[in-house]
């Protein structure tokens, strides 16, 4: 292949440069790496199996501290305790009962109670001496009612051979008498159940459980007490009643131990992993991996020089993608399969397009976000003195008044507040507006005996009809607060709801004090002025906030399409809201 100067030269003299530096690096961390990661994982395995046999530990010192304390609550038992004693049938059928316990694995067993008195098996010549004798006792220790677990010879029955005993002080539970004591001789498989795994071994895994003393109870290999130097350093580890995982792939000798002492039993199981094991499968993977890596560096380097060729053309037309975009056309991606790093440039300018065009997708959307985070802020600021008000008239009506007129009251503020919050929802019926109104006026009509009455003439399909919610309450609110603020009786509301074209509209009369014709101009300029500038028409914090409330929602809802503006007429006030039919989210798009 013929090499010509510029960049295709530095291309190649960098990138056999790069190789070579890798492979030798790379040689070397993939060494390190893999044997640590194969002697972690291989003794990860046995530490795992370890624990397993830890828990089936726990599992049956917890089961014989279970069955022993059934013992306790025996009737027969506690009546042995006692200073009368058993009778003699009862004697003999308290022998037989703890032949029947619930533990697996029992192989005889040893009960004295508080007067020197033995029970075992019909067949047993246990006598109170043998028990004082045997020194099993001792293994109590001062523990008040414990289950103790101990591997000691059998002078107790008489084997001589090594097992494991479970004993237990056996206490009244109504008077404060003298003991007696349980003692149960385990058969070797009890503990042979503990060694069970399903997990694989391979040849010269050696795991076993050992006593408190360091004595091996059981294993699976023969040769197992010739690991002295790793129960002791295993016993120097272990010094303390923990319990858990303590011991974890920790180096001992030649090879790994991994142990797990049942903190209330003394024993301790373990694993040992000789390093003939750890390594046999180290050597052959270290193999396949040098053999895959050598591979991988003859592609490398064919490919180098293959793509050097070809490194021009794909550069060229990223160059003109990038050159030739308009900020407009998020189209225009490129496609390039040249199996280097220019496939990443490539991609990664095809994201970019994608998350432009993604930014400006959000960047719309939270605008849209924000101004209706802006409607429902100003409808939480809805001045909250009217529910104050009320509830204290309510209050004063329970006081004062009959339950009835309580009731009534206190059944259209809940109509009111339920349709004010209306699920959350900022858009409603017509037939839930016009409700919520309706409530609120009932309210007031209760504060205000006599004050107003009020007639609604909806001439519109209310069910099937949207509006946006609260907008009548605060055009109600001040007909009655200013409107009404001169007279005491004879007030009159009158509110109607019709449509005529695609425009509906909404209108609220009172026959009050006219309102001023200054107010009248300043609501009217609303319509025209920017959303931003809505607060500068009422300056003053005592008026106009209830409209400004209602203007800013209605044009954060349907845009510039609102109408909303007073009219003075010589018996009263006349306002009217003209807003787009159809005022669902989607009908309505800001």
């Amino acid at each position: 292949m013929k090499i010509i100067s510029g960049i295709r030269r530095k291309y190649l003299k960098y990138t056999i440069a790069l190789l070579m530096l890798t492979l030798v690096l790379s040689s070397v961390g993939i060494v390190i790496y893999v044997r640590t990661s194969m002697l972690d994982a291989i003794s990860g395995k046995y530490e795992f199996m370890t624990e397993r046999m830890g828990i089936a530990l726990d599992n049956m010192y917890q089961k014989s501290d279970e069955v022993t304390a059934e013992c306790i609550f025996y009737e027969d038992v506690q009546e042995s305790l006692q200073t009368k004693g058993l009778e003699e049938v009862n004697m003999l059928a308290l022998g037989k009962y703890f032949a029947y316990i619930d533990l697996e694995g029992m192989a005889d067993y040893c009960y004295v109670d508080n007067k020197g008195n033995v029970y075992g098996r019909s067949y047993s010549s246990v006598s109170y001496e043998d028990v004082e004798q045997s020194g099993f006792q001792e293994f109590l220790g001062d523990d008040y009612s414990k289950t103790k677990w101990f591997w000691t010879e059998d002078t107790l029955f008489g084997s001589e051979e090594k097992t494991l005993f479970i004993g237990r002080y056996i206490r009244s539970l109504e008077y404060a008498h003298e003991p007696g004591m349980l003692f149960l001789k385990m058969s070797p498989q009890f503990l042979e159940e503990m060694l069970k795994t399903d997990v694989g071994m391979s040849d010269g895994i050696t795991i076993g459980i050992m006593d408190k003393n360091g004595d091996i109870c059981l294993s699976n290999r023969k040769d197992a007490d010739k690991m002295d130097k790793g129960v002791h350093h295993m016993q120097e580890l272990l010094d303390g009643e923990c319990k858990g995982m303590l011991l974890s792939g920790e180096r001992v000798g030649d090879g790994a131990l991994s142990a797990y002492r049942q903190a209330e039993s003394g024993l301790t199981v373990f694993s040992f992993v000789p390093d003939n094991v750890l390594n046999a499968e180290l050597t052959r993977m270290l193999l396949i991996l040098v053999g895959i890596y050598l591979l991988i560096a003859a592609v490398a380097v064919f490919l180098s020089l293959y793509f050097s060729e070809r490194f021009t053309k794909p550069i060229q037309i990223i160059n003109e993608a990038m050159t030739g975009f308009d900020g407009n056309d998020f189209q225009r991606i490129t496609e390039l399969h040249t199996n280097t790093e220019l496939d990443g440039i490539g991609h990664s300018y095809n994201e970019m397009l994608g998350n432009i065009e993604r930014l400006l997708a959000e960047i719309k959307e939270q605008e849209r976000e924000l101004r209706t985070s802006e409607l429902n802020m100003l409808m939480s600021q809805i001045n909250p003195h009217f529910l104050y008000n009320t509830l204290d008239t309510i209050y004063m009506l329970a006081r004062l008044n009959g339950e009835e007129t309580t009731m009534k009251m206190i059944q259209a503020l809940s109509k009111y507040l339920r349709l004010s919050l209306s699920k959350g929802s900022d858009i409603v019926t017509v037939a839930d507006e016009l409700e919520n109104v309706k409530s609120y006026m009932e309210i007031q009509q209760i504060r205000n005996m006599n004050l107003f009455s009020y007639n609604i003439d909806c001439r519109v399909d209310a069910a099937n009809t949207w509006v946006l919610k609260l907008i009548l309450q605060p055009l109600v609110e001040n007909a009655i607060k200013y409107g009404f603020c001169d007279i005491f009786e004879g007030g009159k509301i009158e509110i109607v709801v019709e449509e005529n074209q695609e425009m509906l509209c909404l209108t609220v009369f009172n026959n009050g004090s006219p309102i001023e014709e200054e107010m009248c101009e300043r609501v009217l300029c609303m319509n025209t002025l920017p959303l931003a500038e809505l607060k500068d028409c009422f300056p003053e914090s005592e008026h106009g906030y209830g409209v400004v409330n209602i203007m800013t929602r209605l044009r954060l809802k349907y845009t510039d399409r609102v109408r909303f503006y007073y009219e003075r007429e010589e018996d009263g006030t006349r306002c009217r809201i003209q807003i787009p039919k159809g005022g669902r989210w989607e009908d309505v798009q800001c």
